[in-house]
Protein backbone atom coordinates (compact mmCIF):
# COMPACT_ATOMS: atom_id res chain seq x y z
CA UNK A 1 0.00 0.00 0.00
CA UNK A 2 0.98 3.52 -0.86
CA UNK A 3 -0.21 6.94 -0.69
CA UNK A 4 0.23 9.77 -3.45
CA UNK A 5 0.66 13.15 -2.32
CA UNK A 6 -0.48 15.90 -5.36
CA UNK A 7 0.32 19.57 -4.53
CA UNK A 8 -0.60 22.79 -6.28
CA UNK A 9 -4.10 20.93 -6.76
CA UNK A 10 -7.19 23.22 -7.63
CA UNK A 11 -9.08 23.54 -4.39
CA UNK A 12 -12.32 23.89 -6.57
CA UNK A 13 -11.57 20.51 -8.54
CA UNK A 14 -13.56 17.51 -6.88
CA UNK A 15 -12.70 14.11 -5.88
CA UNK A 16 -14.23 12.46 -9.30
CA UNK A 17 -12.29 15.35 -11.26
CA UNK A 18 -8.83 14.06 -9.29
CA UNK A 19 -10.07 10.14 -10.08
CA UNK A 20 -10.82 11.26 -13.76
CA UNK A 21 -7.76 13.13 -14.41
CA UNK A 22 -5.24 10.06 -12.88
CA UNK A 23 -7.35 7.20 -14.73
CA UNK A 24 -6.55 9.17 -17.91
CA UNK A 25 -2.87 8.88 -17.47
CA UNK A 26 -2.63 5.16 -16.13
CA UNK A 27 -3.52 5.37 -12.35
CA UNK A 28 -5.65 2.62 -10.71
CA UNK A 29 -8.35 4.42 -9.05
CA UNK A 30 -7.92 5.58 -5.44
CA UNK A 31 -9.46 4.46 -2.43
CA UNK A 32 -8.92 7.78 -0.32
CA UNK A 33 -8.60 11.02 -0.73
CA UNK A 34 -7.78 13.51 2.37
CA UNK A 35 -7.80 17.55 1.50
CA UNK A 36 -4.54 19.40 2.90
CA UNK A 37 -5.09 22.61 2.68
CA UNK A 38 -2.12 23.95 3.70
CA UNK A 39 -1.91 27.80 3.48
CA UNK A 40 -4.66 28.22 0.92
CA UNK A 41 -2.78 28.82 -2.30
CA UNK A 42 -1.50 25.56 -3.04
CA UNK A 43 -3.70 23.01 -1.54
CA UNK A 44 -3.06 19.23 -2.03
CA UNK A 45 -4.61 16.05 -1.98
CA UNK A 46 -3.47 12.72 0.04
CA UNK A 47 -4.66 9.53 -1.80
CA UNK A 48 -4.15 6.40 -0.93
CA UNK A 49 -3.87 3.20 -2.86
CA UNK A 50 -4.22 0.32 -0.47
CA UNK A 51 -3.84 -2.76 -2.96
CA UNK A 52 -1.07 -0.62 -4.83
CA UNK A 53 2.49 -0.97 -4.20
CA UNK A 54 4.61 1.96 -4.23
CA UNK A 55 7.17 0.84 -7.08
CA UNK A 56 4.01 0.64 -8.73
CA UNK A 57 3.13 4.42 -8.51
CA UNK A 58 6.65 5.83 -8.75
CA UNK A 59 6.39 4.22 -12.30
CA UNK A 60 3.17 6.43 -13.13
CA UNK A 61 4.55 9.26 -11.02
CA UNK A 62 6.20 10.84 -14.21
CA UNK A 63 3.16 10.98 -16.05
CA UNK A 64 1.60 13.43 -13.89
CA UNK A 65 4.54 15.09 -12.31
CA UNK A 66 4.71 19.25 -13.29
CA UNK A 67 1.12 18.20 -15.75
CA UNK A 68 -0.58 21.72 -15.97
CA UNK A 69 -3.99 20.83 -14.88
CA UNK A 70 -6.87 23.39 -14.41
CA UNK A 71 -4.57 26.51 -14.72
CA UNK A 72 -1.88 24.86 -12.11
CA UNK A 73 1.48 22.74 -12.12
CA UNK A 74 0.54 19.71 -10.35
CA UNK A 75 3.58 17.95 -8.31
CA UNK A 76 3.42 14.14 -7.56
CA UNK A 77 5.23 13.00 -4.45
CA UNK A 78 4.94 9.27 -3.05
CA UNK A 79 4.82 8.95 0.36
CA UNK A 80 5.79 4.92 1.27
CA UNK A 81 6.03 5.21 5.82
CA UNK A 82 2.84 4.89 6.06
CA UNK A 83 1.17 2.26 8.61
CA UNK A 84 -1.91 -0.03 8.08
Amino acid sequence: MADLMLGNVDADASDEDIRELLIKYGFPPFDAIKRVPGTGSRPAVLLSFNDVECDALRMLQPRIQNLFWRNRTVSAMIITDRES
